[in-house]
């Protein structure tokens, strides 16, 4: 890491602020590690080495990620949660904000810091993260809202002893028709199967608890200790004591715990996996992790354990944040997303909104919007399965996310928080009578949306740029469960072009730079990703014309088996042979009868 500092006058004092340019040279490198000390496998590092470190900046700063793939495949960078207002290119998702980094390849990143709170930052291309590029990004305030002595970063994660590649080709395959997700073979807190903290007696910690996961949610709790739960997702809240949290896929939350005055116990952290998403549990499976907090390693008395887990009552949607938000304004804009799996055309089991799964168009939309001139405010020029909606600047936007599938999904927003105003039972129709309202919303920029059961968000169209909305169970989202928000394509144009070196990018990797979803100019878009749909109820003609078919080789076959069955030759052959055996009895009869 490296720092430079740059001094700003305020104002017409004398006052001079510091601030710096902090900047991380990232090599993306392959590794070997055997984090769960189970099995040793090839992972996705940083500078030769596992896990990434993690990155640690201020708010005010400009952050500079040098990122040099030297892997075979592939990569990019996200860093979750950064709105990234005026540099959209920066946010990371292949397909939508920037094309792949190809092999040998340099791209930099380059943003300003204008967030304090528990972020991360991992690779977005490909299930790659779950392969173990990712990594902490912490971003600190000038002045902390809430006194604390120390801070300790905790992150949990699934682990996979398979590639992410070879899990998604099991995944996303025509022989697994229930969509059965690939179950992890671990858990690790702080990327280990040892992960071990100390506590001074009396010491009040800032915990940021990050789950880093691919798949799996974590219920954590410390034996016999209060968490005061100060932030979730960079978004400050009231002090809130809990017994336990739970943390989806992608969540973030910073809690307070003061160290006990007494060092004669140590304690348990746990943390457990939600197993009830599991299609199939492994028996050999450590769903419920703990990791020893020490007052004293000189003894090993620790309190008796009380593994709260999947038993947690906490609940988000009661959170109540610091800044008041009870004025939320009412919907300029309703969307409906309605979460469906199902086996498309192409025999895969996909997940989807609105029963169309998302396909990456051949340009990423970000560079479709900021060079297709006027047509950027057509809907078409992004793609038939872009999954797109537009929205004007400054309006007020509500989606409305309803989850028919029989498992909760975590939904990521990026370029925005949004309020977590209702959720209800269903689908959701409109009925506010059946929605339970939040009176003073939280904000974050992940939520769980429960099975069977639907949420309502709502969040300011403040940021011109192009915005993934997406399930952050990584399986679902390369399976297609994911939309693309295009918000202000007027006023993006108006305030940006687009960095040379984004366009570089995509010529290096032989992808098309400009133009619409095809990779065209204009309207035409032929060759667009698409195609891939639910399967028709009915027939279509092609149908059709297949059981015509059917029906006629069915005919066929049948009148064959009658004509054989009428003219069996085994009983043809059989009355010759009686024939043959009368005619030499009647011959041996009429010898006899000579002879005498």
């Amino acid at each position: 890491m490296k720092i430079a500092w740059i001094s700003s006058l305020l104002g017409l004092g004398a006052s001079v602020a510091q601030a710096a340019i902090v900047t991380y040279d990232w090599n993306i490198t392959y590794a070997t590690a055997n984090p769960d000390g189970l099995f040793e496998r090839r992972v996705v590092g940083v500078n030769g080495q596992w896990p990434p470190p993690p990155m640690n900046v201020t708010v005010g700063d400009t952050l500079v990620i040098n990122a040099l793939n030297l892997l075979d495949v592939p990569t990019a960078l996200h860093a979750h949660g950064m709105f990234q207002n005026g540099t959209p290119w920066m946010d990371g998702p292949v397909g939508v904000t920037q094309c792949e980094i190809p092999p040998n390849y340099a791209l930099q990143y380059n943003f300003n810091i204008t967030q304090h709170g528990s972020y991360w930052i991992h690779s977005h291309f490909k299930g790659q993260y779950m392969d173990g590029l990712r990594a902490p990004l912490i971003l600190h305030n000038i002045n902390e809202t809430y006194h604390y002595d120390e801070e300790i970063t905790v992150t949990v994660s699934d682990w996979y002893h398979a590639q992410s590649d070879e899990n998604l080709g099991t995944f996303l395959n025509v022989y697994n028709p229930t969509g059965a997700e690939p179950v992890p073979q671990s858990g690790l807190i702080n990327d280990n199967a040892n992960s071990s903290f100390s506590f001074v007696p009396g010491k009040t910690y800032r915990m940021r608890l990050i789950n880093m996961s691919g798949f799996a949610t974590f219920y954590l709790n410390i034996d016999n200790h209060t968490m005061n739960i100060i932030e979730v997702d960079g978004i400050e809240t009231q002090m809130t004591p809990v017994d336990s949290v739970y943390l989806t896929a992608a969540q973030r939350i910073s809690v307070l715990v003061t160290a006990k005055n007494d060092t004669s116990l140590n304690y348990l952290l746990h943390a457990d996996m939600d197993s009830v998403m599991f299609d199939k549990l492994p028996e050999d499976l450590k769903t419920n992790l703990t990791a020893p907090i020490y007052y004293d390693r000189s003894h090993n008395n620790f309190a008796q354990p009380n593994d709260i887990g999947m038993a947690s009552t906490f609940d988000d949607f009661k959170l109540v944040p610091l800044i008041n938000s009870t004025g939320v304004p009412p919907p300029d804009v309703t969307t409906n997303l309605t979460v469906v799996f199902e086996v498309t055309t192409d025999g895969i089991n996909r997940g989807m909104f609105n029963d169309l799964p998302y396909l990456m168009p051949k340009v990423p939309s970000l560079n479709t919007m900021l060079s297709m001139g006027n047509l950027s405010s057509d809907p078409t020029v992004y793609g038939p399965q872009s999954q797109q909606f537009m929205y004007k600047h400054l309006d007020m936007i509500e989606l409305a996310i309803s989850n028919t599938d029989a498992n909760d999904h975590p939904f990521h927003l990026h370029g925005h928080t949004f309020y977590m105003v209702g959720r209800g039972q269903g689908v959701y129709t409109g009925d506010a009578s059946v929605t339970e309202w939040a009176s003073n919303p939280m904000s974050r920029d992940t939520m769980v949306v429960e099975n069977g059961g639907f949420r309502l968000i709502r969040f300011r169209a403040d940021n011109p740029g192009v915005w993934f909305y997406h399930c952050h169970i990584d399986w679902h989202l390369e399976s297609g469960l994911a939309a693309t928000l295009i918000v202000a394509p007027d006023v993006a144009n108006q305030r940006m072009t687009l960095p040379q070196s984004f366009i570089d990018v995509c010529k290096a990797g032989g992808n098309a730079a400009t133009g619409n979803a095809a990779g065209k100019e204009g309207l035409d878009l032929s060759g667009a990703p698409s195609g891939i749909t639910l399967i028709p109820d009915g027939f279509t003609p092609r149908g059709i014309g297949a059981m015509a078919a059917c029906i006629i080789c069915a005919l066929i076959g049948m009148g064959t088996i009658c004509f054989y069955a009428l003219s069996d030759p085994e009983k043809k052959a059989r009355e010759i042979a009686e024939q043959q055996r009368a005619k030499v009895a009647t011959t041996e009869a009429s010898s006899s009868s000579v002879s005498e």
